[in-house]
């Protein structure tokens, strides 16, 4: 009686509703310039100094190759479930439904990672504030929104996404203002803190931060879980992630240009925990620096809005596609009435996201492992495999000199394994865990999916 109660009269799917505009504010929302900034490039920093300029460019030639990859699969399959549907239609269903199961832990565990830092961004405003209740009301709220219309969301994830490019802003405009370094040392001579003293930054401490770069562009492939809901999604998909990527470069890539160049001692940029939080301290004020911490909150919160929404929309696909218990996939893909959204799917991710918040830091970064690495390695196998089947050929966007993407993307992620593999901390924990996810995929293909009958994805 009650799952009657909870789902609507007469299922019906997603309502077409965004445009270019609207996937791309929630794509780039999702990617999260700003706290990319603050959060994730301060490692590169420590790990390659200056040589993290090069670091970011060699990030940026990768996640191009990759971007062309998404485009062109995602322009043949428009679908809410994105790289497992591409996967599968290329692969077969049981590589496909390997990439659905990595993908569960690589869409449900970011947003509680990202809740569980706002208390530490925050602490220059309001120090002392408790990590796990801060990560559950944002949760909480988050979800909330993401249960009304895509439109709505989309309208509200632009103006968070303003307030977060506006903080970026300032981080460039007062580095830029009173510049100390010439631009080309940090390419021609790049250096690292060693000791006392300084060293050249090495080819391996750049590849580390190489990786790391990696992760702080990585979004703009979200776009594809949009896809039902684009008008016109075939032909204006490839477009709008090519664009994310190219803004996620631009309002990424400029503002270590300028803390790299501002008249700051090098070796404390290097070497503190917030050089951008610095900056602003030093060259700004007290006030500029407290709105800017703001900003990095509602980036932060922004995000999570959207990677709730991606997710949603993922597991509505799986239910569609009946990867689960029969219960559960009707709850999967119940569409409200009102807001044409999958408002059971949504709350499903807010509440696994929720509970997540109250497990460890580590732990949480070790089950999320090294999926990315599985998710870009499979859509690269699956852009060949499409290619020489003739199973993406319907696709409007063709990558340009084919097959250097997909060749370029799986040679560089040989390199990211191999350095994660040397890294026994966390590196090393993360494949192990990955490899886990594809061995637990596997078994519930064989051991559930397979007695049911072949397994087909929709498209």
């Amino acid at each position: 009686m009650l799952d009657e109660q909870m789902l609507p009269d007469k299922q019906t799917g997603l309502a077409r509703s965004l445009g270019v505009a609207g996937v791309l504010f929630l794509t780039l929302s999702a990617t999260t310039p700003a706290s990319s900034v603050f959060v994730i490039i301060p490692g590169m920093l420590q790990e390659a100094g200056t040589g993290a300029i090069w670091a970011m460019i060699l990030a940026s030639l990768i996640c191009v190759t990759t971007a062309f990859i998404y485009a062109e699969l995602s322009s043949a399959w428009p679908v809410a479930g994105g790289e497992y549907v591409a996967v599968a239609q290329t692969l077969g269903p049981m590589a496909g439904f390997v990439m659905l199961g990595v993908n569960v832990f690589n869409n449900v565990l970011f947003p509680p990672v990202a809740a569980l830092g706002i208390a530490s961004v925050m602490a220059t405003v309001v120090p002392g504030l408790p990590a796990v209740p801060v990560a559950v009301a944002v949760m909480i709220g988050s979800t909330l929104v993401a249960i009304l219309n895509i439109r709505v969301n989309a309208v509200i994830t632009g103006l968070f996404l303003l307030v977060e490019l506006l903080a970026v802003a300032v981080v460039v405009v007062l580095g830029f203002a009173d510049h100390a370094r010439p631009a080309l040392e940090f390419l021609t001579h790049p250096v690292a803190i060693a000791g006392d003293g300084w060293a050249p930054a090495s080819a391996a401490s750049i590849g580390v931060a190489t990786t790391i770069a990696i992760f702080a562009l990585n979004g703009y492939g979200m776009a594809v879980y949009f896809g039902e809901e684009m008008h016109e999604a075939p032909k204006r998909i490839a477009r709008t992630i090519l664009a994310a990527l190219g803004l996620a470069l631009l309002f990424e890539g400029v503002p270590l240009l300028a803390l790299l160049l501002v008249k700051i001692d090098l070796a404390t940029l290097l070497t503190v925990d917030d050089p951008f939080g610095l900056l602003v301290r030093q060259r700004g004020s007290a006030g500029l620096s407290a709105l800017v911490s703001v900003g990095i909150v509602l980036a932060i919160v922004n995000a999570i809005i959207a990677c709730v929404l991606a997710c949603a929309r993922f597991f509505y696909s799986t239910g569609r596609d009946r990867a689960w218990i029969p219960r559960i996939d009707d709850w999967l893909v119940a569409i409200h009435p009102r807001f044409d959204s999958p408002w059971i799917g949504t709350l499903i991710v807010g509440g696994l996201g929720t509970l997540a918040c109250f497990l460890p830091m580590q732990l949480l970064l070790v089950l999320n492992g090294t999926g990315l690495v599985a998710i870009y390695g499979g859509i690269a196998f699956a852009a060949l495999a499409g290619r020489r089947s003739g199973a993406s050929a319907h696709a409007p966007y063709k990558m340009p000199l084919y097959p250097l993407a997909p060749i370029v993307t799986l040679l560089a992620l040989a390199y990211v394994v191999w350095t994660s593999w040397l890294d026994v901390e966390e590196g090393r924990p993360g494949l192990i865990a990955t490899a886990a996810q594809i061995a637990g995929s596997i078994l519930w293909y064989k051991l559930v999916l397979c007695r049911r009958g072949q397994w087909k994805v929709q498209t």
